[in-house]
């Protein structure tokens, strides 16, 4: 046959498949329109897994088996994410559990928790975002900030997420999806890590370097090119406060310059970030479940069975939804073997229909479903 033919009847093909498909988005909303009445769900994933095997088992060979498979599987959450649309929230889910406010309630001696010591680059961020006129607390781990705002005894607290040159920061994600607490807001700080060793202590003197372990991983390169042993500490302030404690000219911390002044050290080396430029996100945390008008990125999280295309799937609700994905990190749960938990940031405010749909499918389709929070990252 003559290729042009070929192509023709392919074209001719093609349009049919695109009536056929239009045709089939009609009865789709017609399923929406039957189910906002009954209340049912849109996600009958059994049904789905039946429809699939009965219409593989209509296939002539082994590859169109699983190439129907494959479409029918796109075609079917396609379908979903236009119910979705069509019915909205419907449950009014997210209007019921958060509330949308003009600003955050800050004032003279609003009380905020932060992980570390003084000098710790969590309080400079804590300063920067809420002023000098608040009422700053410090706490030894990640956790106790989430347990003091739990307990109510501080108004919001100030965790750091993510570096620019490290990556995120090891186990906070999961301590927000453990802790009833909201992502309220956040700031993104220049961080630049110094070498700060006792006063007369000099470069050859040292054997020993503290410091947390993203300021280890921020100043790798300079690090590793001294025969220096790293120690961890729970944060870049307490190994400066150590360092000054022990008296020790052989220790040395990787910490700020306030810290130097802080705790009496000698600023031995500047700037040894790795990257010029490094930068740490940092988020304002809260028990409330608001989000501000100005609001622009939302953090969620959830877990998926371990099956093909389960996460793509899900992914596919922010492009439908025409959503801007930021970052996605995950975790292996503990008690389920090869399934895991994803966290994901996009672009959006809450009140948004298009966002509002894409929740109310990941939320339908996933386990675990936690709204982390909406916020604004202040630069």
């Amino acid at each position: 046959m003559d290729l042009n033919q070929i192509r023709k009847e392919i074209d001719q093909v093609d349009q049919q498949i695109v009536e056929l498909f239009q045709r089939r988005m009609e009865l789709a909303g017609d399923v929406a329109a039957s189910k906002r009445e009954s209340g049912k769900a849109i996600y009958d994933r059994q049904r789905e897994i039946e429809k699939l095997e009965r219409l593989a088992a209509l296939a002539d060979s082994e590859f169109n088996r699983h190439s129907i498979e494959e479409l029918f599987l796109q075609i079917m959450s396609i379908s979903r994410r236009y119910q979705y649309s069509v019915l909205g929230d419907r449950e009014q889910a997210i209007s019921q559990e958060f509330t949308m406010i003009d600003a955050l309630n800050i004032h003279p001696g609003t009380k905020v928790v932060y992980q570390g010591v003084e000098g710790a680059f969590s309080e400079q961020a804590m300063m920067e975002f809420f002023g000098s006129s608040v009422h700053g607390s410090h706490v030894e781990q990640f956790e106790d900030v989430l347990q003091v705002l739990e307990a109510g005894e501080a108004e919001y607290g100030v965790l750091p997420i993510e570096n620019s040159s490290a990556g995120f920061v090891s186990g906070v994600y999961h301590l927000l999806q453990k802790h009833d607490v909201t992502i309220v807001g956040g700031i993104s700080l220049e961080v630049e890590q110094a070498l700060l060793g006792m006063p007369g202590a000099k470069l050859e003197d040292i054997r020993t370097v503290y410091s947390h372990p993203q300021g280890l991983l921020q100043t790798k390169a300079y690090l590793e090119a001294h025969e220096w042993k790293q120690i961890s500490l729970a944060n870049t302030a307490v190994s400066a406060r150590k360092v000054q404690q022990d008296g020790d000219i052989s220790q040395a911390a990787v910490a700020s310059v306030r810290a130097a002044r802080l705790y009496g050290l000698e600023v031995l080396q500047p700037c040894i970030n790795t990257q010029k430029g490094n930068k740490t996100r940092f988020l304002v945390i809260s028990k409330k479940k608001e989000y501000t008008r100005k609001a622009d990125i939302i953090s969620i999280s959830f877990s998926l069975p371990h099956e093909s295309g389960s996460l793509y799937n899900i992914l596919g609700h922010f492009i439908f939804n025409g959503l801007n994905m930021t970052s996605i990190e995950s975790e292996p749960l503990p008690d389920r073997q090869w399934e895991y938990r994803f966290f994901i940031t996009f672009e959006g405010n809450l009140s948004n229909p298009s966002v509002q749909n894409a929740i109310t499918g990941i939320r339908s389709e996933s386990s675990d479903f936690k709204l982390l929070g909406n916020y604004s990252m202040e630069r």
